[in-house]
């Protein structure tokens, strides 16, 4: 780990002062420090590279920010499975691994070899208009096909590795993996999914139906969402970043993603821990 990236968010506070600290430390300790356009403005320094490149030019990125930044890194380095360690600088902090307070001692074990590496799927998604393909994305948590802004309910054809499965009327629906399981997926009603687990979570958003409910299927099985409403204003989203405007008879393919999302663990903090501390499990 000679080389670290650093990305973060300029609206944090303090985080230009953070930033200024932790520069310098790793530059202490012989590490070359690449940043990327928005932390490099913050400290006055010329960025590195551009933030698309950043992947290719570290050992480990590591993450100023709440989850929303981690997935912009897990989709950043996608194809080259750069591991990344996550501070928490926002609020419930699924992904992020460390406290700020504890930087600087996370750090230090992380240049002395003591971590694991643990691997998250990663969904792949396409979207095909008259047979063409029309736009396609990585996401970390979820593809989301919802009603976008407009009032009513949308309809959409579920289809599983080439089987109809139902007609689906509401909101919409999510298309989650077992990382996104704590994400929009459990606000919806979806069950939490230990990230070992290879498999997709599809939950309904305000079914129509009743009936339907979450369904959990093997993480190997590619889901087609069909489109049927025709009124206009659905969209397609990508772990809640990136939104695609889907219309009558468009396609949404969900599949697992070839590369996976390599975050730095420790053994003295497990899956189960940060579930009690997030969701405040036997308190009260």
């Amino acid at each position: 780990m000679n080389t670290v990236g650093i990305l973060t968010k300029p609206k944090f506070p303090d985080v230009t002062h953070i930033l200024k600290d932790l520069v310098a430390w790793l530059r202490e300790r012989g590490k070359e420090v690449v940043l990327d356009g928005k932390a490099a403005a913050l400290i006055g320094e010329p960025a590195a590279s551009q933030t698309p490149q950043l992947a290719m030019l570290c050992d480990m990125v590591l993450v100023l920010g709440g989850d929303g930044t981690m997935l912009n890194a897990a989709r950043l380095v996608e194809q080259r499975a750069v591991p990344i360690l996550g501070v928490n600088m926002g609020g419930l902090g699924f992904l992020t691994e460390v406290s700020l307070e504890h930087l600087y001692p996370t750090l230090e074990k992380v240049f002395a070899g003591e971590f694991y590496l643990e691997e998250r799927l990663m969904l792949r998604a396409r979207i095909d208009r008259h047979g063409e393909h029309v736009a396609q994305a990585t996401a970390l948590n979820d593809v989301v096909v919802s009603k976008g802004t407009l009032s009513r309910m949308i309809e959409m054809h579920l289809s599983i590795d080439g089987q109809f499965v139902t007609s689906l009327r509401g909101d919409g629906l999510i298309v989650s993996t077992p990382t996104g399981s704590t994400a929009y997926s459990l606000s919806a009603g979806g069950p939490i999914i230990n990230p070992s687990v290879q498999a997709f979570i599809l939950t309904p958003i305000s079914p129509h139906t009743f009936t339907h409910r979450p369904l959990l299927i093997p993480g190997s099985a590619r889901i087609e969402v069909m489109l049927a409403s025709k009124d206009e204003g659905a969209m397609a989203t990508f772990d809640g970043q990136v939104g695609v405007a889907v219309t009558h008879g468009d396609t949404v393919t969900i599949g697992a993603s070839d590369h996976r999302t390599r975050l730095i663990r420790f053994r003295d903090r497990t899956y189960y821990d940060v579930l009690r501390r997030k969701l405040k499990w036997g308190e009260g």
